[in-house]
């Protein structure tokens, strides 16, 4: 009888899901909270390079940005949804936003807001911007105008928008607490006119 042929180990091919590094214990200096949400309609950002990173070096949009500033609330969060039985996976990006009392302008930009798709750009306290919707826009998903019953509840606006993309939110280069595009050196970004709902 014939020797069984000899058992040949399969050279490892590199996949891109391939692990590229480990991570060390941080300091405890990071902080939380959304300090500013800057929105851009849908499409205009331009082409944007990605970095080895995911991060976002340079966008060759021409727009204007809309700055909300926002404090407490609101929060960002990312869920991660793998399936192995279809192979996919995709990143469920959550943009949670309570913005202080109610007025008729509001009403009405929120109402655009809805009917659209914007990118949004979120500030961090520690200033690190984070870009979500990158490639499919941030739906409104869900929200309320809201008056209150006592004294101490919230009189304003509570927002919900999600957007799922193939990528976490991609922090974006650059930016400065004056000028979150500052970075982009291929764009030219302007901001709008803030409202003061005072």
């Amino acid at each position: 009888m014939a020797n069984p042929a000899p058992f040949t180990k399969k050279k490892k091919i590199d996949m891109a899901c391939d692990l590229t590094g480990g991570r060390l214990r941080p300091c405890k200096d990071a902080v939380g909270g959304i300090k500013k949400i800057h929105f851009v309609d849908f499409g205009d950002l331009g082409t944007l390079t990605i970095g080895s990173n995911d991060e976002i070096t340079d966008m060759t949009g021409t727009f204007t940005y809309h700055t909300y500033d926002v404090k407490g609330n609101s929060s960002l969060e990312t869920n991660i949804t793998s399936s192995l039985e279809n192979g996919t996976t995709f990143f469920e990006q959550v943009l949670n936003v309570t913005l202080f009392k109610l007025t008729k302008e509001d009403n009405k930009e929120l109402k655009l807001m809805a009917y659209g798709r914007p990118h949004v750009v979120v500030q961090t306290f520690d200033d690190k911007f984070l870009l979500v919707g990158a490639d499919n826009g941030a739906d409104v998903t869900g929200g309320t105008a809201v008056t209150g019953t006592a004294m101490g509840d919230l009189n304003g606006y509570t927002l919900t928008l999600t957007a799922n993309e193939i990528r976490m939110p991609s922090f974006v280069d650059g930016g400065t607490d004056a000028d979150p595009f500052a970075g982009m050196t291929s764009a030219t970004a302007t901001e709008s006119t803030q409202r003061d709902p005072s």
